[in-house]
């Protein structure tokens, strides 16, 4: 009897050992998942720099854009095998902000509109996507005044931008139009178009709406009416295009920002947003500047917008070339933050790749 008990008590403790080291393997799997859920798996900088070094060795005959949105598509398919991305943009479907969601992240993630700026910007703060895409500057009409807003009073990061070609076309099911009553599009396309419609569209009531593919929704409906948009919307709507590429720039085009809850990592080719204000004395603005002429770092970009904190206050959107890591940049914003009397940097980010 004894000597069974000692066999038990044997295989017990071998048992307890067994499950012992279960639970602590079970345990070191949990901590690689959850090393892996804090560290993003889509890293915008190395996408960037392998989409630069296809076009460095491209040679031909396929242009260097399209080889580089093949490769686009391959890394977007693999990196959805181990991270399926949820990714806000301006709806409905069919909207310019839809294409370049499909540009910057390829076709694999799951792309869902909303009804408004802000509520891509909601979408990412309250972790419902990952990600959202913003449009924030045209090159005929300017910022995107609620972008840039929201971008001051929002708690997102910037890492990545994406710049489209914007086509306008106008369609309608007028047939003519002699037939067209009303015309439908984002206020943007009609400053964009505004040309045009003077030539071609004298009288005809413009009705600023939300986004381009609602204007195509809605000339969907209207047999007397006509939106401004572009080929996508036209073709998800079964709209005929009357007049194609009525845009009034022939280089039209327009940025946009993909917005998360992390910058991107230094890809060699980056550029860095930022928000600041001057305090109120002479030559506050000139001491905005001077840290980044001090250290050589160049500015791509400045703007202003009223500050909604007091009259006549305004902030200043900054561009400048350079990731936030790299020395130079790094010491130009901490004299910019001794002089300033406010500072929001809003992410480092590879520029464009395609």
């Amino acid at each position: 009897m004894a000597d069974e008990l000692l066999k038990l008590r044997g295989e017990i403790d071998r048992l307890d050992a067994e499950i012992l080291e279960r639970l602590a393997a079970r345990a070191r799997c949990a901590q690689r998942v959850g090393e892996v859920k804090r560290g993003p798996l889509y890293r915008p900088e190395r996408e960037a720099q392998v989409l630069r070094n296809i076009a460095a060795r491209n040679p031909g005959p396929l242009s260097d854009e399209a080889v580089q949105r093949i490769f686009r598509e391959i890394m977007s398919w693999c990196l959805g095998l181990e991270q399926p991305l949820r990714v806000a943009h301006l709806g409905p479907r069919g909207t310019f902000t839809e294409e370049a969601a499909g540009k910057h992240f390829g076709g694999s993630p799951a792309l869902q509109p909303m009804a408004t700026i802000d509520e891509v910007f909601h979408a990412v703060e309250a972790g419902a996507v990952q990600y959202g895409v913003v449009p924030v500057e045209n090159s005929t009409e300017g910022a995107v005044s609620r972008s840039l807003d929201l971008l001051l009073s929002g708690n997102v990061s910037v890492c990545g931008e994406v710049s489209l070609r914007i086509r306008q076309n106008l369609m309608t099911r007028a047939g003519s139009m002699a037939g067209v009553k009303r015309i439908y599009s984002h206020s943007q396309s009609l400053g964009q178009c505004a040309d045009w419609l003077a030539n071609h569209a004298q009288g005809i009531e413009r009705l600023p709406v939300s986004s381009n593919a609602e204007a195509a929704r809605l000339a969907s409906e209207d047999p007397e009416a006509a939106a401004i948009a572009g080929e996508r919307a036209a073709q998800l709507y079964e709209l005929p295009v009357l007049f194609a590429n009525i845009e009034d720039d022939p280089n039209n085009t327009t940025r946009f920002l993909i917005i998360g809850q992390h910058d991107a990592g230094v890809s060699g080719k980056d550029k860095t947003s930022l928000i600041c204000s001057a305090p109120n004395r002479p030559g506050a603005v000139f001491g905005l500047l001077q840290p980044f002429a001090d250290k050589g770092v160049s500015m791509t970009k400045l703007e202003s917008r009223p500050s909604r904190t007091g009259l006549w206050e305004y902030v200043f959107y900054v561009d400048i070339e350079g990731h936030r890591e790299s020395p130079a940049v790094a010491e130009a914003l901490n004299a910019l933050v001794d002089r300033a009397a406010f500072v929001k940097v809003l992410g480092s980010y590879p520029v464009a790749a395609i």
